[in-house]
């Protein structure tokens, strides 16, 4: 492949890569091969969805050094990479303070000191009632994880949630609709999470330029969202004397919580880098309002990645926010898509199949929504 056959190109972490002015089918079948896997063996296997970080970190690998048999990727690129994906859990902007950290140190406080927090937490939801504390919990940490990191929100949600006097299946369903708003809030300046990060780095914009352009789209969403958290607390059929929960966890399960989500951070950005050639060949064409619904593939490759590689000064108003749209929405569809939702799935042991069975169909309802909002009525 000469240097005139193809595109010079990076990815989303800026990794040179040569690809190929028009699709190479052998490239197609390995990047089409691994998102197949990706998406369907979690739900098919049970030792697979038992051990998703390892998975989803051996894919990475299988995805970047394929990249390199065939030409696209430099060993140098490799080595690069490979610095980055080791760098990012616990880093941040250039800070040796990551999301890896934040897990453990959160975890370590909550196993020191759960009694305390526990009990704070279950005699504000008696005082409140099961509804009004879904509400408030729900809008307060959607709305302000823009400011103190979607990190920090997640690992909140998620220990509040294990606090909560209420059943597995609510919990479940709780923290699911919650990661949605928290996910969609975080999106609002460029400290809350990545995608807003790199989304104004990208177009070169001002601190509250995501919180003009969707702030009127999102935080009506954060609230409505918070409203159904709320009813799903209120219809639990356990009470705080009925069912008590316990904290079990132990010195070595906050640990490798911290482990895993370090491996699943880097092994996002390996595959979300790997598909950078599927990004230039065919995203980059798409009409936006087919971009929409196709970026629904963030579920699984995390809505940062897509964001470096879609988002541009190139694109018009509209274009970057019916993208940054769909890509933040469907973030919450699956475990992958979201740092909320790997951090929670972890911490309460939700499976891949439990937050689908939420995850997928409030997801769909809220593209459907707002693409009404944005794509047609054109608000």
């Amino acid at each position: 492949m000469s240097g005139a056959e193809a595109i010079n190109a990076t990815s989303p972490t800026h990794i040179p890569m040569s690809i190929p002015q028009n699709p190479e089918p052998h490239v197609m079948a390995l990047l089409l091969t691994v998102l197949l896997l990706v998406l369907v063996l979690p739900f098919v296997y049970k030792v697979i969805e038992e051990n998703l970080e390892p998975f989803f970190l051996t894919m990475g690998i299988i995805t970047v050094a394929g990249l390199y048999t065939m030409g696209i990727i430099s060993a140098e690129g490799v080595k690069e990479l490979a610095k980055i994906a080791m760098k990012t859990p616990v880093f941040i902007s250039g800070v040796p303070i990551g999301i890896t950290q934040v897990v453990l140190i959160a975890g370590l406080v909550f196993y020191y000191f759960h009694e305390q927090i526990y009990g704070g937490i279950r005699s504000l939801y008696n005082k409140l009632g099961p509804f009004m504390f879904g509400v408030v919990f729900v809008t307060f940490f959607g709305l302000t994880s823009s400011i103190i990191s979607v990190i920090v929100t997640a690992v909140i949600l998620a220990e509040v949630a294990a606090a909560l006097p209420i059943t597995r299946s609510t919990r479940v369903k709780f923290v699911v609709i919650a990661a949605f708003a928290v996910g969609m809030g975080a999106a609002l300046t460029p400290v809350g999470e990545p995608l807003s990060t790199i989304a104004i780095s990208k177009l070169g914009k001002h601190f509250t330029y995501l919180l003009d352009l969707i702030g009127y789209l999102i935080i009506p969403g954060v609230i409505a969202i918070s409203l159904l958290a709320g009813k799903v607390l209120s219809t639990d059929k356990s009470s705080a004397q009925e069912f008590k929960a316990e904290y079990t966890e132990t010195l070595y399960t906050v640990i490798m919580r911290a482990v895993k989500v370090y491996m699943f951070v880097a092994a996002l950005e390996l595959l979300g880098n790997g598909f950078t050639p599927l990004v230039v060949w065919y995203f980059s064409k798409i009409p936006g309002y087919i971009l929409y619904w196709v970026n629904m593939i963030s579920a699984i490759l995390d809505n940062a990645t897509l964001t470096a590689a879609e988002i541009g000064p190139q694109l018009t108003e509209f274009q970057v926010k019916s993208a940054l749209m769909g890509l933040i929405i469907s973030g919450g569809m699956l475990i992958p898509g979201n740092i909320p939702n790997i951090v929670a799935s972890g911490r309460l042991k939700i499976t891949s199949k439990e937050w689908a069975r939420i995850g997928v169909p409030l997801g769909l309802v809220l593209m459907t929504v707002y693409f009404i909002i944005v794509e047609v009525l054109k608000l």
